[in-house]
């Protein structure tokens, strides 16, 4: 099991940067990735981005050249930078972590942290 703990929303003008946080309650490179989710209201929950425990990182392509994923193994933290931001990347952004059970996988997640950009 992994407890995640995010932090870092807020509200901010487009154009705006906000750097969201993502504890875990044990080493990351134990798991088998970490992503950033986001959920509009009506919409359904996508992902953002992700980083596999081996570094390799994959992003939407909404966010691509605005987000960063980076992941800090010494605090067990992953983080997402978020710069260039639109009012459309207002959502609650969920982390979430994966670990490799048998023949599938186990998804844990934060309680989500709201992220609001004005125009």
């Amino acid at each position: 099991q992994v407890q995640l703990v995010e932090s870092g929303g807020g509200l901010v003008q487009a154009g705006g940067s906000l750097r969201l946080s993502c504890a875990a309650s044990r080493s990351i490179g134990s798991l088998n990735s970490m992503g950033w989710y986001r959920q509009a209201p009506g919409k359904q929950r996508e992902l953002v981005a992700g980083i596999t425990s081996g570094g390799t990182t994959n992003y939407a392509d909404s966010v691509k050249g605005r987000f960063t994923i980076s992941s800090d193994n010494a605090k067990n933290t992953v983080y997402l930078q978020m710069n260039s931001l639109k009012p459309e990347d207002t959502a609650v952004y969920y982390c979430n972590a994966r670990i490799s059970y048998f023949s599938t996988y186990l998804n844990y997640w934060g309680q989500g942290t709201q992220v609001t950009v004005s125009s």
